[in-house]
């Protein structure tokens, strides 16, 4: 089922992806939905977190309920909103890189047409990684002060057809042209880790992902536990990527369930 060491202790708070972990594209992982409702059913903090950036919140909400899933779109913590806020708070006139399907969580921030650009904040778009655009957001970035946000920096995720670039490499070849650095705000960003949680000490969360990098080691790092599993963009040897390890490594979601429910029942009411 798993393999790993799980630290004793109880759990208040669940952390999870979505894309590779609860579904890839319009299918669902087997098992997810009765998965998720068996841990609802045990009286943890849940939440969705994501840096889906090709899709808003009520659209990713949508999707997910369409898939059968028990889910509130309250429970959704989604690197666009964390861009979006970071954006409102330094008052940015961003030029926006993102994907049609996600610019509703952007309407109150977007620049008024004509204004000066002195940001570029960066999403999956594959409809805009192309040379004329990349180029007007590397022209933004050469003025003094400009602004690289990305949203995520993923290297790659997963779609029914394969794996898929994803919009780290664009990221860093603006870096490298512009000579600038990014901010990111979605996983593995430590204020996003932290958001998420809401004031839950990290040590009582457990977040369950795909991605080593991003999901496990990100979470780690913050003190969480890390549960990865064999689903979405996992390839074999993944787990061995980082150190410390994850601390448990399951087959899907399910399983994932399946080890922590367990945890609960050996462990004693505090």
């Amino acid at each position: 089922m798993a393999s790993g060491t799980v630290r004793r202790l109880r759990l208040k708070t669940v952390l999870i992806d979505l894309s590779g972990t609860l579904h890839i594209e319009e299918t669902a992982i087997p098992g997810a939905q009765d998965a998720l409702r068996r841990l609802q059913d045990a009286n943890l903090q849940i939440k969705f977190v994501t840096n889906t950036t090709k899709e808003s919140k009520r659209r990713l909400f949508n999707r997910l309920a369409g898939l059968g899933f028990p889910v509130k779109q309250d429970d959704f913590f989604t690197s666009l909103s964390a861009a979006h806020d970071f954006v409102k708070k330094s008052q940015l006139k961003p030029m926006l890189i993102i994907d049609d399907a996600a610019m509703e969580d952007f309407e109150d921030v977007r620049p008024a047409e004509g204004a000066e650009l002195d940001s570029v904040v960066i999403g999956l778009a594959p409809e805009l990684f192309n040379y004329e655009k990349l180029t007007e957001a590397f022209r933004v970035l050469l003025n003094p002060g400009a602004k690289l946000v990305a949203i995520h920096q993923a290297r790659y995720f997963a779609r029914k057809d394969g794996m898929c670039l994803g919009p780290g490499a664009f990221v860093k070849g603006l870096e490298y042209s512009a000579g600038v650095q990014a901010h990111t705000v979605g996983k593995p960003s430590a204020a996003f880790y932290r958001a998420a949680l809401d004031g839950v000490d990290p040590e009582a969360a457990v977040m369950i992902g795909d991605d080593v990098q991003d999901d496990v080691a990100g979470a780690q790092a913050l003190g969480m536990r890390g549960i990865l599993v064999r689903t979405g963009k996992y390839r074999p040897g993944d787990e061995l990527k980082i150190d410390p390890p994850p601390a448990n490594v399951c087959d899907g979601f399910p399983q994932a369930v399946d080890a922590i429910l367990q945890e609960l029942q050996e462990l004693p009411v505090s």
